[in-house]
């Protein structure tokens, strides 16, 4: 039988595993949606395997990204829901802007072309990879305290050290260098459709301690959707983190991106479950 809930497509950032979104899954099976978290382009089935293997996602860019969650998406039966952190959120904005979406929650969404500011920590979360131009076509990992910087400021340094040590893999370095120098490019791969009125629903988070995509990031994405008419909504959570989406406080991010939903008249159908 033909699954007839809405299909919910999590997309993770760098230097998580696909893994880190378990938790939502079974709090949004038990809301009556039919979430799916594919991992990125070569990306292994687990983070041990992947840490194993660091190499086997490197070189993948923002494209590459893009067009691997186009095709899972065109074999749903329904159009789905995009839900994606920090780079997946710039994927989800992308492919939102090209129709393959009913609606979008981009959390901590890594910047998209036409974003001008550039905290100092937004530079030292993305030093490991930029301070190498060789890093574009490697994969990278980061160290536990560089995890604590970019990802665990806002939480206690033990919660952060366990989480690293539960879903934290080597990531490709090219998109960061796509996203630094999107401006400069007449094509970048960072570039969204921020003009699309006729794209689905869109919410943008920020967490307000966030290091790797501070909260002015976020607000200047917020502003290049000014020229479209499609709901565009902006939410902010005061001292949280890149994290908040695994850490012990992502209960009140998912239930602000259901209730989002539910104006939207997307909702499921059954209480929800432990988170």
């Amino acid at each position: 039988m033909t699954d007839q809930r809405t299909p919910v497509v999590l997309i993770h950032g760098l230097w998580l595993h696909s893994s880190s979104w378990h938790p939502w899954m079974e709090l949004l099976d038990a809301e009556g949606f039919a979430p799916l978290a594919p991992g990125w382009p070569g990306e292994p089935a687990s983070p041990t395997d992947a840490r194993s293997h660091p190499q086997a996602v490197a070189g993948a860019g923002i494209a590459d990204v893009t067009e691997h969650y186009a095709a899972v998406i065109r074999a749903l039966p329904a159009e789905p829901v995009l839900i994606g952190h920090s780079f997946g959120g710039l994927i989800a904005q992308k492919l939102l802007g090209l129709g393959l979406g009913r609606a979008a929650v981009a959390i901590d969404p890594a910047p998209v072309k036409g974003v001008k500011p550039l905290p100092f920590t937004q530079l030292r979360s993305a030093s490991p990879v930029l301070r190498n131009p060789a890093n574009r076509s490697r994969a990278v990992s980061l160290t536990a305290a560089q995890f604590r910087y970019a990802f665990g400021n806002a939480i206690p340094p033990e919660e952060s050290d366990a989480l690293y040590e539960a879903y934290a893999i080597p990531s490709p370095g090219r998109p960061l260098f796509e996203a630094a120098f999107a401006n400069f490019s007449r094509r970048s791969p960072a570039a969204v459709d921020t003009g699309n009125s006729h794209r689905g629903p869109l919410l943008l988070m920020s967490g307000q301690r966030d290091h790797t995509v501070p909260d002015v990031v976020t607000r200047a994405a917020y502003k290049l959707y000014g020229d479209s008419t499609a709901t565009t909504d902006l939410k902010q959570f005061p001292d949280r983190g890149h994290s908040l989406v695994i850490d012990q406080g992502r209960r009140a991010v998912a239930d602000c991106a259901l209730g989002w939903l539910a104006r939207q008249g997307i909702t499921g159908r059954s209480a929800t479950a432990g988170f």
